[in-house]
């Protein structure tokens, strides 16, 4: 063949390949329903807008967690001060740091509190360490002030909790 003649053929050749992989990915795209990026059916985003929409979903399911519930307990510690001679008594599944004073536990049966840090159950009247975390895993149970002291305590509490005199 002639050099001509072969450049033709080529030629051809490409501009036939071209129109059938166009038409091909044309028909794909209409058959999938998928639009071509950029544009009002496919938008392209930046990474600050993608940020800023899932950081507002965060914030939005983390108050429905906050909110919701049967008692109206906090999922935020919040600072206590049990004065002396009073009882902090927390909610069923409530969790406490005693920060400062000596605190001993207190329950209205003979079950005690979960000393979480330790790993030991607290019985009613032994002493509860300060930085610990303490879970009451059920029914009327907390700290008190020692008697044996003369002031209160401070204590980190998350759930429902009461002072009794």
């Amino acid at each position: 063949m002639q050099k001509s003649k072969k450049w033709a053929v080529w030629g051809a050749t490409a501009v036939l390949a071209v129109t059938i992989g166009t038409i091909g990915i044309m028909s794909t795209v209409e058959a999938d329903g998928n639009s071509n990026p950029g544009s009002v059916d496919d938008p392209i985003v930046t990474k600050g807008y993608v940020d800023a929409a899932v950081a507002k979903l965060v914030k939005e399911e983390l108050a429905k967690i906050g909110s919701s519930g049967s008692g109206g307990g906090s999922a935020k510690l919040e600072v206590v001060t049990v004065p002396w001679g009073s009882k902090l008594i927390v909610g069923d599944g409530g969790e406490m740091i005693v920060r400062s004073g000596k605190a001993i536990a207190y329950s209205g049966d003979k079950n005690g509190l979960s000393d979480l840090t330790d790993g030991l159950d607290i019985s009613p009247g032994k002493t509860v360490g300060n930085n610990h975390l303490i879970l009451n895993p059920r029914g009327e149970r907390g700290v008190e002030a020692d008697p044996k002291q003369s002031k209160g305590l401070i204590v980190l509490v998350r759930g429902e909790y009461k002072l009794l005199q």
